[in-house]
């Protein structure tokens, strides 16, 4: 098979706008939780979510095309930005102002997750249809709503020619997309893929859809960083977030003929679905410990050789013990030794994007040598007998980590990254 590498990355979402930014507060054990400013919260019982903080779309993009875009878009975009800057693949501005990748159009390709998609747009347009009639809604209600924008978007601004494919499996979305994109390289299909998630859905329609489901937490919305607490006995629920991420995913021989630093390996990708249940998982562990399973044979590893497991770990009564017992299913007695952590503690739960801003965590955590912390565990569930790296993040060498996200429907969705080596 192709070797798949990783030569850009970039994220936003609610501890960084940028990938060191992101990275430092890891590190820090930072929470990026607070009130909604979003829209009023009278009358919600959850009040809180993980914002993206001091978000100016001009930054990366051109003003006009941003009143285009739905902020899900906008969010996959700026990620796209940062991640092509650092691949080096972004090239120099045309007459227009453009700037296109300098990869050969037809094999770069972009796969792009999304569970929910423009959210906004569908809100203001159905208020406007039902209060002053259909000639009153907005003229680009359906080309800024639909989940595919993000790819369509980012195809059209950097020009990109091979296929532009959005991934949907709800909170899967995003490491769905990703090991979407590492069969495709394999495949030969495309040299270089912008690959990842994204989401944008602080809106009172998704608060009270996930509120309805008692899903989100309502305990702590006076002391919000408090409130994602996974693995916790205290915990009540997950804190809704937004953001992206986006990783440039190449052919080790692409990369390598055109001198690119190389920053770590995809190595292996495994799904499974659990046909249990439309929004709990298999309590058993078994659908979700078998995509494991498939993501470390697929990387051509053993359960031992996995250092860090970033989990899914929402912080929801059925979700963390039930992915302990994944855990154990795929890594047998190994689960007692490596460490496992929920960066949701500090971001909350992007949705589509989950898995993609996880994937960042994962690679940073090899690159730089750490375990991120699962803060605010204060009183582990004894469901919960792992290592989940309490409270502050740990230092020691990682040469294979991996990222697991569950989504509603029952997909599970794994990715490996290795230590690059030559």
């Amino acid at each position: 098979m192709r070797k798949v590498v990783v030569t850009g990355m970039g994220v936003i979402c609610p501890i960084g706008n940028s990938v060191e930014e992101y990275g430092n507060a890891l590190k820090a054990g930072k929470s990026g939780l607070g009130p909604i400013t979003q829209f009023d919260t009278t009358g919600f019982d959850v009040t809180i979510a993980g914002e993206v903080k001091d978000f100016d779309p001009s930054r990366w993009m051109d003003k006009k095309e941003a009143r285009k875009m739905c902020r899900f878009t906008q969010f996959a975009v700026a990620a796209t930005v940062d991640a092509l800057k650092q691949a080096k693949l972004l090239g120099e501005p045309d007459a227009d102002g453009r700037r296109t990748v300098t990869s050969a159009p037809e094999r770069t390709g972009i796969v792009i997750g999304n569970g929910i998609g423009g959210f906004e747009v569908v809100s203001e347009s159905f208020r406007k249809l039902f209060d002053t009639g259909p000639k009153r809604m907005l003229p680009l209600t359906v080309p800024m709503m639909i989940g595919n924008e993000a790819a369509g978007n980012i195809s059209m601004l950097f020009g990109t020619k091979g296929p532009a494919l959005t991934q949907v499996t709800a909170c899967a979305s995003g490491t769905d997309a990703l090991g979407q994109a590492l069969d495709l390289i394999r495949a030969g299909r495309c040299d270089v893929i912008i690959s990842g998630g994204t989401e944008a859905c602080i809106l009172p329609f998704a608060i009270g859809g996930f509120q309805m489901l008692k899903a989100l937490s309502t305990k702590r919305c006076g002391t919000p960083q408090q409130a994602s607490r996974p693995f916790d006995s205290d915990r009540d629920g997950f804190v809704l977030a937004e953001g992206s991420g986006v990783l440039i995913l190449e052919s080790e021989e692409h990369a390598k003929k055109r001198g690119a630093a190389i920053i770590a390996e995809l190595a292996g990708y495994g799904a499974t679905a659990d046909a249990y249940h439309i929004t709990a998982p298999d309590p058993s562990g078994v659908g979700g410990g078998s995509a494991i399973k498939l993501a470390v044979q697929d990387a051509g590893l053993k359960p031992e050789d996995i250092q860090y497991y970033n989990a899914h770990g929402t912080s929801t009564e059925i979700n963390d013990p039930t992915e302990t017992k994944m855990v154990k299913y795929a890594f047998g007695d190994h689960a007692y030794k490596m460490k496992i952590s929920s960066t949701k503690s500090m971001t909350g739960h992007c949705v589509g994007a989950a898995g993609a801003v996880e994937a960042i965590a994962c690679i940073l955590a090899i690159r730089d040598g750490f375990y991120p912390p699962t803060i605010n565990l204060d009183n582990p569930d004894p469901e919960c007998d792992l290592d989940y790296v309490p409270n502050k993040a740990q230092y020691g060498t990682v040469t294979a980590a991996a990222s697991g996200s569950l989504g509603f429907g029952g997909h599970n969705g794994v990715v490996v990254f290795k230590k690059y080596e030559v």
